[in-house]
């Protein structure tokens, strides 16, 4: 057998809880485990990487990987951690979201068919949709009591005073949905362990009662921590909302720019999370990172790593090119290379003025540029300072006074860069 998955979780700091007897039981051969995701969007966010990332790891370790898209539960929607109710969606927007997570997990995951260990999908719609009320109360429900489901947190956060709604019965009923999944996927699939967040402990374990109680069997659990940040911020999360797997919902520039702006205490903890780097590897960075701290190794290497392994190589390189066109020695041609919607992540929130076209293809003097078409500076006699001063540069280049701005300075047939010393960038918009 290969590494010891336990172990590898544990000095990842990726183990929170674990049912006894979990590990003794993945010594014994090639297990099945499972991870729920919901599927009510197209595409991933970085949240669900870590139950993602313990996929990899149990696949890396000689067993068999399952995600399970929760087609069925997707429609009803899981209590905890949440303080309401979500949106219900039809079958049709089910199965383009499954395709969309199938080609996501893909790059993580093995789905090859020629390996016994070969990762596989499952959608709980497709077994659930059969079955009547009559049929669940009767050949699951009645197996589980209410006192059990009502010592679960995820119910009893709800229930509190605290809550602002209550809960209603659907929801109630998702952890029998999701016991169910489990005991399914044991007889069907030969799979003994459900993994997830910690928030997920009360929802495993109604599973493993459900295989001890109807299926006569032992399941097992096992759960990784929700992932914080040092400054007490939502992980994952940015001023525009999720950071997505998909490049049209956060491109890769954004996506590379979180992971690079991680602080040093978090990017110690997410390299040894969310890279397959090796302990030997990482113990390394964290030396390196130690001695030198403002070159920030942990963070260039996490985002490397993260940015590779979601999109691409050539993805990290342009990412790294743009993150240079903002802070770094970039040169004209380099701008000119930047797509339109990266050239607009770069420079989101740089102060913009239009332009006619028309006025740029006749040439724009300098100081009109600075101050009287753009008032980007105050007055001409502060623009006339500034280029006296040598500190103007159009499109990342000294200009002097005399220097007149045309169609040829346009990138993406569009944009001009002024910059004004290191700090002040300024762009112009021709319409």
């Amino acid at each position: 057998m290969n590494k010891n998955f336990v172990e590898e979780l544990t000095w990842r700091g990726m183990l929170h809880d674990v049912m006894p007897g979990t590990e003794e039981h993945l010594k014994e051969g090639m297990r099945g485990a499972y991870v729920g995701i919901d599927p009510t969007a197209d595409s991933l966010h970085i949240g669900h990487l870590v139950s993602v990332m313990m996929l990899r790891h149990f696949q890396l370790c000689g067993h068999k990987p399952y995600a399970l898209i929760g087609g069925a539960t997707g429609m009803i929607g899981d209590p905890s951690g949440k303080s309401a109710e979500r949106n219900l969606l039809d079958e049709k927007t089910l199965r383009h979201n499954q395709q969309s997570i199938k080609n996501q997990l893909s790059k993580f995951l093995e789905f090859g068919k020629e390996e016994e260990n070969a990762a596989v999908m499952v959608n709980n719609y497709d077994w659930m949709k059969n079955f009547s009320f009559l049929e669940f109360i009767r050949d699951v429900g009645k197996h589980i009591t209410v006192n059990y489901m009502m010592a679960k947190d995820s119910v009893k956060k709800r229930l509190s005073s605290d809550a602002a709604e209550g809960m209603s019965f659907t929801e109630f009923t998702y952890q029998l949905v999701q016991g169910y999944d489990f005991l399914h996927l044991f007889r069907e699939n030969d799979c003994t362990l459900q993994m997830g967040g910690s928030d997920q402990w009360g929802n495993i374990t109604t599973g493993t009662e459900m295989i001890r109680r109807i299926g006569n069997g032992k399941g097992y659990a096992l759960t990784c921590p929700l992932i914080t940040k040092a400054d007490g911020t939502k992980f994952g999360k940015t001023e525009g909302g999720n950071v997505w797997l998909d490049p049209k919902r956060t491109s890769p520039y954004k996506f590379y720019q979180y992971w690079l702006n991680t602080s040093d205490v978090d990017a110690e903890k997410y390299i040894k999370i969310f890279t397959l780097l090796s302990k030997v590897e990482i113990d390394k960075l964290v030396e390196e990172h130690k001695e030198a701290p403002h070159l920030r190794t942990l963070q260039k290497t996490l985002a490397e790593e993260i940015t590779v392994m979601v999109h691409s190589r050539e993805d990290f390189e342009n990412a790294v090119k743009a993150s240079e066109v903002l802070f770094g020695k970039s040169t004209a041609d380099d701008l000119k290379s930047l797509d339109e919607a990266t050239f607009l992540d770069v420079f989101e929130g740089v102060p913009q003025a239009e332009v006619p076209k028309a006025e740029i293809e006749n040439g724009l003097d300098m100081i009109a540029a600075l101050s009287a078409k753009t008032n980007f500076l105050q007055s001409n006699g502060e623009a006339r300072r500034a280029l006296k001063e040598n500190s103007v540069s159009v499109n990342k280049e000294k200009v002097k006074e005399d220097y007149t701005i045309t169609s040829q300075n346009l990138i993406n047939n569009k944009y001009v860069i002024i910059n004004k010393g290191k700090k002040n960038t300024y762009i112009i918009r021709a319409v």
